[in-house]
């Protein structure tokens, strides 16, 4: 098994723009990960306080995520930490290595991946 992390900004504390954002981020690691939905594990989406609008399991369900186990949570409010984030971490078979996915303004919670 092997664990593939994510990161994407949201525009607003909206249904509207949690959904894009979800949607946007699981399709972009499923793409660079060639994953099928029998691959995947499990999935865990954590929100900064500052997003509330939605749960993030259910755009990632409307994309065919039916049968897959996810928790939603938020992440600790640190001071001066990067807000309207939506972080995912997945649990897929295989061995190979996972590319993380960072998006949006959430590239800078990762500037190794984006030099």
């Amino acid at each position: 098994m092997r664990a593939i992390r994510g990161a994407i900004t949201v525009e607003s504390n909206s249904r509207e723009a949690l959904s894009a954002a979800v949607k946007e981020l699981v399709e972009a690691v499923i793409k660079e990960n060639q994953l099928a939905p029998a691959d995947i594990v499990s999935a865990i989406f954590t929100l900064t306080p500052d997003l509330n609008a939605d749960f993030p399991a259910r755009p990632a369900r409307e994309l065919g995520w039916q049968d897959v186990p996810m928790i939603c949570a938020q992440e600790i409010g640190v001071p001066g930490a990067l807000p309207r984030v939506c972080r995912l971490i997945l649990h897929a078979k295989g061995r190979k290595a996972g590319k993380h996915v960072y998006l949006r303004e959430a590239k800078v919670l990762r500037p190794d991946l984006h030099e």
